[in-house]
This record gives structure tokens, C-alpha cells and sequence, in this order.
């Protein structure tokens, strides 16, 4: 399985200007199919930030396979330098990332220092923008939230308001930093939560959101969801 991911992947590095242009018209379904295959496996790819050197010998590896060439090396041993040196690239990327994140921290509690900004027990950065009225949640409460997701650079990630709906879930049942930081809220009030990777999603990448990264949230409390009523158990017929 991971020989066949690899040469996949090669293929993809091989036609990367290809697998950024349009589909053409006179391509049969079949091969758009495959087209479109060669797109995703170099997005899939490409995150790993390979060499033009690099690019070019996986290219060589594939060709090599295909042409159904015997390669002199011991499987074993490359199955693990080829796990080392991914695991190696990701690494480098994520720390790249994080310190982003962390410069991005004390830029913005530097900035919203009047509104003087707790540092919470797990890390996250919690900055209140308006009080609130109301109750403030449990970690086991349900609430209901308007937030507003960007990346350390303004793009936005995930947003309820730009969606026009607002979201519930149970505040156990969310990253950490969600989890600790809506706790200090109460109804009605607003917050910015900045969420270190560790009180976020952590080193692995989760849809948009690469491994490493620092969030921040704009929220909004709008409620705290009250638990549907038990149902009543009906009488038994004698």
C-alpha cells in the first residue's frame, strides 16, 4: 500500500503545470477521471514542500516502476528513510508555522492590552470585547455561538457569521481552548479566543486548517441551550 501511494504521488510531482490547467473538452470522461486523480494526488503531495532535485529522482522512481525497471535497494530500508524524511519535512513546516503563531499571540495580546487579556491554564489567550448579562456556561452546557475563524494572516477559515447561521454544541465536546475560554463568557457577551495549535487541533491537519497552526476566534454567546426535557415513561396497561 505505501509502495503504491508513493509512485501515485510521483506521477503527480511529474505534471504539476498539467494538473493545474483545464480539463479539455475532447478528453473522454474516463480520462478526465484520471486528470482529475493526477490533480489531487499532487495537492495531497505537495504540502511536504519537495526540491525541483527531490521532484525530479520520485519522477525517476516512478518512471523507473512503470517501465517495470529493477531498482537495487533494499525496501526495508527506504520504506523507513522515506518515513523519516517525510516526518522530518512536517516537522520543519509545523515549528515554522507555530512560531508564526506565537509572534501572531503577542502581537495581538500587545494590541489588546487595555482590554487586559488572560493567558488561560492551557494556553489559550482569552481577550473579553463586551461582558455580557447573562449566565455564564458550564464545561457540560450546550451553547449556542456566533464566531468568525481566521488564521494568524486575516483569512478566514470557518465563520457562522459570514454563513448566517449560528452554531450549538457542547462546549466538552470542542477544542480545549473553546472549551476554557466560552466558560469565562456570559450570555450576550463577546470575546476573542486565540488558540494556540496545542489548545486547537495540534500538529496534524485538519481540512483547511494545516498542522501547527494558531487560530483566532471572534465569539459571540447568544445562549445557553437548556436540555430537552426527560421523556415521561407512559404507564403500563393492567
Amino acid at each position: 500500500m505505501k509502495k503504491t501511494l508513493f509512485a501515485l504521488a510521483a506521477m503527480a510531482l511529474a505534471i504539476p503545470a498539467f494538473a493545474q490547467e483545464s480539463a479539455k473538452p475532447e478528453m473522454t470522461e474516463a480520462q478526465k477521471t484520471m486528470y482529475f486523480l493526477g490533480g489531487a494526488l499532487y495537492s495531497q503531495v505537495q504540502s511536504f514542500d519537495f526540491t525541483a532535485e527531490e521532484q525530479e529522482y520520485i519522477t525517476k522512481g516512478f518512471e523507473a516502476a512503470v517501465k517495470k525497471k529493477s531498482i537495487s535497494l533494499d525496501p526495508a530500508k527506504y520504506n523507513q528513510e522515506i518515513q523519516k524524511t517525510l516526518e522530518a519535512k512536517h516537522k520543519k513546516k509545523v515549528d515554522a508555522v507555530k512560531a508564526e503563531g506565537k509572534a501572531f499571540i503577542a502581537s495581538e495580546t500587545k494590541a489588546h492590552k487595555k482590554r487586559k487579556p488572560q493567558t488561560l491554564k492551557s494556553g489559550a489567550v482569552y481577550i473579553q470585547v463586551e461582558k455580557g448579562k447573562g449566565k455564564a456556561p458550564k464545561e457540560t452546557d450546550v451553547v449556542k455561538v456566533h464566531y468568525h475563524g481566521t488564521f494568524p494572516n486575516g483569512k478566514v477559515f470557518d465563520s457562522s457569521v459570514e454563513r448566517k447561521q449560528p452554531a450549538e454544541f457542547p462546549l466538552n465536546g470542542v477544542i480545549p481552548c473553546w472549551t476554557e475560554g466560552v466558560q469565562k463568557m456570559k450570555v450576550g457577551g463577546k470575546a476573542i479566543l486565540l488558540c494556540p495549535s496545542e489548545t486547537a487541533y495540534g500538529d496534524r491537519q485538519v481540512g483547511p486548517i494545516p498542522g501547527g497552526s494558531t487560530l483566532k476566534f471572534e465569539v459571540e454567546l447568544l445562549e445557553i441551550v437548556p436540555p430537552a426535557p426527560e421523556e415521561t415513561a407512559a404507564p403500563e396497561k393492567k
